[in-house]
């Protein structure tokens, strides 16, 4: 096989009947549909939001408020999909919908309630975003959902094009592609297109591309299947391109199985690939992704307050996140980022200003008590951890934004992940409360 490239920095459209990039014969389009959605219907994944969605497009009036129902569930599941696996997902959203059902719901909740459900998931904007938009479809749009993609585009916080898309073909039969990552590397590989795929030449081309593959009659089945099928069988690593039933389309695929040349001229073409062939790589060749940035490196200065609880159990002090930033409005131990510039006996004197409200002092000479890592998806985040005990309960520390937690209580409450992993380490606080190299000095005067 020998494809030559005859677009010099074009998107490709259907039009171009020479470009490599783009189905050509319209009924090879036809007959891609019809295999894809044959695969869907065997193969896909029982999900909850799926049963859910059933007959999306009956909107008479009997059927309204199953309508809207299925619109806002599919509306939930999309938001918590972005960058989250199915298999984490799927808790989350029973839990979510078997609380909040309804957009009407949602909307009379507390921001402190959505945290608390949504903590775990992570990113937590989302969830933020989602119980605005709820708020905004009750109040400024007097309960109406939005009625197409470009309106959810225009109208809902959090919504980007992807999200837009998917939820305007699933719930509203919208004839529209719709381009996650999942979609990115099925296209990528169908048609060669080895450029970077997070370029806005090739992203214009990605979405052109798949607004000309949609099924008209099954818009929503057809994006579900392209996510699927990149979810399962395209996948990043170990493709399993014996079982793709679009094989027959797949120009990376016919590259390894003719081991014959493809011709791209990659100087000419902002959507051909730069970088020679690996056969190694195989159809992974395709997309081709700029290196990952290095994550940002944080150290963070943790102390976890305890103090006896009324029952005999350990209470810890948490206090509240800002409302914008990182993990916006969530509950934290008392912590303090560590700055380069500040001395450790400066940085150590801060954390004790940090925890003022619990009338203790702590040695600015002490040392570290314990270290916990977490992994953020742009943050090397070290959580460098201090404990302090009161001996006795101190009731002037409780305000708005301070609480104190027993320790199941602050396994259901809104805190991060990376928190919570310093609240399950070994010899934190409750039963081991001065550790061998502590130096901690508790003042209860």
């Amino acid at each position: 096989m020998r494809v030559v490239c005859l677009l010099p920095d074009a998107a490709p459209s259907s039009s171009s009947s020479s470009s490599p990039h783009t189905f050509c014969d319209p009924a090879d389009v036809v007959l891609l549909r019809s295999q894809l959605l044959s695969w869907y219907d065997q193969e896909k994944r029982e999900l909850p939001w799926r049963t859910l969605a059933g007959d999306t497009l009956d909107r008479s009036p009997c059927n309204l408020l199953v309508f809207f129902v299925v619109y806002f569930s599919v509306w939930v599941s999309e938001i918590m999909l972005q960058q989250t696996q199915v298999a984490t997902v799927k808790d989350y959203y029973n839990r979510w919908m078997k609380k909040w059902p309804r957009v009407q719901d949602l909307a009379a909740a507390t921001l402190e309630e959505v945290n608390q459900m949504w903590a775990g998931l992570g990113y937590y904007s989302r969830g933020k975003r989602l119980h605005e938009g709820a708020q905004k479809v009750v109040t400024e749009l007097k309960g109406q959902m939005p009625q197409t993609a470009e309106e959810l585009l225009k109208q809902l916080p959090g919504v980007g094009r992807y999200t837009a898309a998917a939820v305007g073909s699933i719930a509203l039969g919208q004839v529209t592609g719709a381009v996650d990552g999942n979609v990115i590397r099925v296209l990528c590989r169908l048609r060669a297109i080895g450029a970077d795929s997070t370029s806005p030449a090739v992203t214009e081309a990605l979405w052109n591309l798949a607004n000309s593959l949609v099924d008209r009659e099954r818009p929503g089945d057809f994006n579900q299947a392209m996510m699927e099928l990149g979810a399962r069988v395209c996948t990043p690593k170990g493709s399993l391109c014996s079982q793709c039933p679009v094989q027959s389309h797949c120009r990376s695929y016919r590259k390894v199985g003719t081991s014959s040349e493809v011709d791209l001229n990659s100087g000419a073409c902002s959507l051909c690939p730069s970088e020679p062939w690996d056969d190694e790589l195989g159809v992974q060749n395709f997309p081709r992704k700029p290196a990952k940035k290095a994550p940002r490196v944080e150290r963070t200065l943790t102390c976890v307050v305890t103090r006896p609880g009324e029952e005999g159990d350990e209470e810890f002090l948490l206090t509240q996140r800002p409302n914008k930033g990182l993990l916006a409005g969530l509950w934290e131990f008392p912590s303090l980022l560590l700055q380069e510039e500040s001395s450790e006996v400066k940085q150590k004197r801060a954390l004790c200003d940090e925890i003022s409200s619990v009338r203790a002092d702590v040695d600015a000479d002490a040392t570290d008590r314990f270290q916990v890592v977490h992994i953020f998806s742009h943050i090397h985040q070290t959580y460098v951890v201090y404990g302090l005990r009161l001996t006795q309960s101190d009731t002037h520390t409780q305000t708005d934004r301070t609480q104190w937690l027993h320790r199941a209580a602050l396994q259901e409450a809104a805190v991060s992940t990376g928190l919570k992993k310093v609240g399950q380490t070994p010899g934190c606080c409750p039963g081991v409360p001065h550790l061998p190299g502590s130096n901690l000095v508790i003042n209860t005067s």
